[in-house]
């Protein structure tokens, strides 16, 4: 089992994007699927939209 995360910017968290540590990310309205991330991937996802 996976722990589920979402942004703090999502409010209502009715409609947000989810990130599942080792797993990937997911839409939050569908939650059955997922779409696997690398951990590499999502370093480097990470540091091109972090604001300086």
């Amino acid at each position: 089992m996976s722990i589920w995360r979402k942004s703090s910017y999502s409010a209502t968290g009715s409609e947000c994007v989810e990130v599942g540590h080792g797993v990937g990310i997911r839409d939050s309205k569908a939650p059955a699927t997922h779409l696997p991330v690398s951990e590499q991937a999502w370093a480097a996802f990470l540091h091109l939209v972090k604001v300086p």
